[in-house]
């Protein structure tokens, strides 16, 4: 990293290789479950009568299965001057930069996070370790602007009696 901070006005993040890697996955369940559906037999047994509903339920699932699969990608980070938007899997967040102690990635972490103010913790699923120089290069820039906010909006410590 340098030592230096960036000039940035916005920064936004996605898990760019999770993401490859699920649409990869995904589009492999949906190939074997249409395959499996084509090639479920249109005959009847003893037991099961299968026929082209059931093919049809067959491909149907296995496209709700891979659309299930695209979903745990969709974390994402957008910070600007004014604060931090956090989406991760079911999970909202949207912080001003006075809320944001700390940013967070050390070395032994899958991704990111926020320290906040009250002691909370939130993790940055969009920023992973595994995404190299774009996750250093948005913690950087996340960095960059809370250190602005910080030095236009300095935080007082609160005082043991307020009057």
């Amino acid at each position: 990293m340098s030592g230096s901070q960036p000039d940035v006005s916005t920064v936004s993040a996605v898990p760019r290789r999770m993401r490859h890697l699920l649409a990869a996955l995904a589009a492999v369940v949906a190939v074997v479950m249409v395959l499996v559906a084509l090639s479920l037999p249109s005959t009847t047994n003893s037991v099961i009568d299968y026929g082209v509903v059931d093919q049809v339920a067959m491909a149907g699932l296995g496209l709700v299965l891979a659309a299930g699969v695209l979903f745990l990608g969709r974390s994402r980070l957008d910070a600007d001057a004014d604060g931090i938007r956090v989406r991760n899997l079911v999970v909202h967040h949207q912080l001003p930069w006075t809320a944001v102690r700390a940013v967070r990635f050390e070395r032994t972490s899958a991704w990111g996070s926020l320290l906040l103010e009250n002691g909370d913790e939130i993790s940055l699923h969009a920023l992973q370790a595994a995404d190299g120089e774009h996750a250093v290069r948005a913690v950087e820039g996340l960095r960059a602007l809370h250190a602005a906010a910080r030095a236009k909006d300095p935080v007082r410590p609160p005082l043991l009696y307020d009057d």
